[in-house]
């Protein structure tokens, strides 16, 4: 059998039985020592992922070249097999075979799925060694690898001295800052469009996730139009990335929108939806939506359940999400995890029912991680129950010690308790192990610029008027009955410092700059890092009444919407 008989005899297979029948003609005929053949034959089983097979093949060849090293790497890279692929690229070196731009960007990318810096590392060194860090496919590979790794500076400084970069590469890129700093992704996205490259639909999913991660309402509305202008479908994937936008940019309205305008949707589109609600607080209309679902005969999933009971949480509808949690199994086959028993210590934790959360705690036969006692805890600083407090923080230190958010919610619940000496201690042992406590941002959207304020913050231009402002409104707001609450100052300080501390919290600063900067009429729209306090909260409220405001609020768990002096959670958050 000739080299060509053969080899169109390989691309006429259609299973592996059927190249395992061309295989045992090429042994009878004598012509398996044809490197041309045997390359094909063991490609042909690669593309099966018959990687058994293959490397049966591989190791009795008693010939190679780089083409058979490269196909053999790329197969167990196929195949999923992170060992087989790491493992054949290592003989390869050893036998002294110079690896290529078709076998390095596989062992890159086995890798980047593994997230495994270690070994993309000494990958990148190999790269280096063999001159091969100015091929475009290797540096986008090692540009990827980073990214997914989360060592976005090494991923930045490669990206920049790429000559030439793909739409592919700028979409890696992007969707790497877009996960640790959307600000500076939105900023890339732009700098790609500046130099002529055109997005297509696959870069825009990830310039949507960016600005959900944001908040920018701005960004929002010029991906959408983007999307609009060009054509592409509201398929499932791109359609949920852009209710998930809307929902993260503070219009559940305009989330509702895409939904409906979707064509197809799966049950991601509609748990997406489900959770858009949540977040806002309407918890009746995920509710809705999710009988809704059902009668579409769409089936739930972990996921769906997560941002159900996430919404009745929220919306303090207690009976309801107890009646969706033990359906769950029951009703719909959907075994609880973690993350469901995590939202129902919240809802019962939100709700005083710390007894019920704890046994229900004691009950699981799921293993518990941070987040469920980091609910407990949280729920212990609303209701003020130090030693259920206590107890959770136990855990959660011994989960995370190195995380400095459990040492400060504890602390904060002491300091709340007037308990100094235990707030020094616990401030004393984040000294010790260099911890530092997460500083609160808030950060707003003017003339489609987005900045931001720190608690006492004075470095803006505008500061002055900012302040002016500021304290123009606690005049109003003293007069209409407003009284500080110190109790969110959790620090050993005299009273007047504790309020003159509280009128300088970065939300209220966003506040002042909006009310100065947003036309009236348009909704001023903040978002913060944590969880807006009390206090700020109040403020917020009255706020919108005096001056007649829409104020749309975005913290670490949900939004508020401020009307007349009224807020969308009525008050529990």
């Amino acid at each position: 059998m000739g080299a060509e008989s053969c080899i169109d005899l390989l691309l006429r297979c259609r299973n592996v039985f059927h190249i395992r029948q061309v295989h045992a003609h090429v042994v009878a005929n004598g012509t398996l020592q044809d490197l041309v053949i045997a390359n094909k034959l063991l490609y042909t089983y690669a593309q099966h992922k018959a990687i058994d097979d293959a490397y049966s093949l591989f190791d009795g060849l008693t010939m190679r070249d780089s083409k058979t090293w490269s196909v053999m790497v790329g197969g167990f890279a196929k195949a999923g097999d992170h060992a087989g692929c790491y493992a054949t690229f290592r003989e390869l070196l050893r036998c002294g075979v110079t690896p290529d731009n078709y076998t390095l960007p596989f062992v890159i990318r086995t890798c980047r799925d593994r997230t495994d810096l270690q070994i993309g590392r000494v990958i990148h060194d190999v790269v280096l060694k063999h001159g091969l860090l100015s091929d475009h496919f290797v540096c986008a590979s090692l540009v990827d690898m980073y990214a997914k790794c989360i060592v976005v500076e090494d991923a930045q400084r490669l990206f920049e001295r790429m000559l030439s970069k793909d739409l592919v590469t700028w979409t890696v890129m992007i969707g790497a800052y877009a996960d640790c700093n959307a600000y500076e992704s939105l900023v890339l996205f732009d700098r790609m469009r500046e130099e002529g490259v055109v997005p297509d639909k696959v870069a825009m999913v990830t310039v949507v996730n960016a600005c959900a991660k944001l908040g920018a309402m701005h960004r929002a509305r010029f991906a959408n139009d983007y999307i609009v202008r060009n054509g592409f479908s509201l398929d499932v994937i791109l359609g949920t990335a852009m209710i998930d936008m809307y929902a993260k940019c503070g219009s559940v309205e305009s989330a509702r929108e895409v939904f409906d305008r979707m064509k197809e949707k799966n049950v991601i589109s509609w748990s997406a939806m489900i959770a858009a609600y949540g977040y806002h607080g309407r918890g009746k209309d995920a509710i809705d939506l999710f009988h809704m679902m059902l009668s579409c005969a769409i089936l739930p999933n972990r996921v769906t359940f997560v941002s159900l009971l996430y919404a009745c949480s929220h919306a303090g509808l207690i009976e309801e999400g107890l009646r969706f949690f033990n359906s769950m199994w029951e009703e719909h086959a959907v075994r609880p995890d973690v993350k469901h028993y995590t939202c129902m210590v919240d809802l019962l934790g939100r709700a005083g029912r710390l007894d019920e959360a704890l046994r229900l705690i004691e009950a699981m036969t799921v293993e518990k991680d941070e987040r469920l006692w980091s609910a407990l805890l949280g729920a212990c600083r609303i209701h003020s129950k130090m030693e259920l407090a206590e107890k959770a923080a136990n855990s959660l230190l011994e989960l995370q010690p190195q995380n400095p958010g459990h040492y400060v919610l504890l602390s904060n619940i002491y300091a709340k308790a007037g308990k100094w000496e235990k707030v020094a201690k616990f401030r004393d042992m984040m000294t010790q192990r260099k911890l530092k406590k997460i500083p609160g941002w808030t950060w707003i959207e003017v003339d489609n610029k987005t900045y931001q304020f720190s608690v006492g913050d004075r470095s803006h231009p505008q500061s002055k008027e900012i302040y002016e402002m500021l304290m123009s409104l606690i005049k109003k707001l003293e007069m209409a009955g407003y009284v500080p609450d110190t109790d969110f100052v959790l620090q050993d300080v005299e009273e007047e410092v504790k309020q003159e501390m509280l009128y300088t919290h970065s939300e209220k600063l966003a506040i002042a700059f909006g009310l100065i900067a947003i036309p009236e009429g348009e909704p001023i729209r903040i978002s913060k890092n944590l969880r807006v306090c009390g206090d700020c909260h109040t403020f917020s409220k009255m706020v919108s009444s005096i001056m007649r405001r829409s104020i749309i609020v975005r913290d670490a768990n949900r939004f508020h919407h401020f009307n007349d002096g009224t807020c969308s959670c009525g008050d529990y958050w």
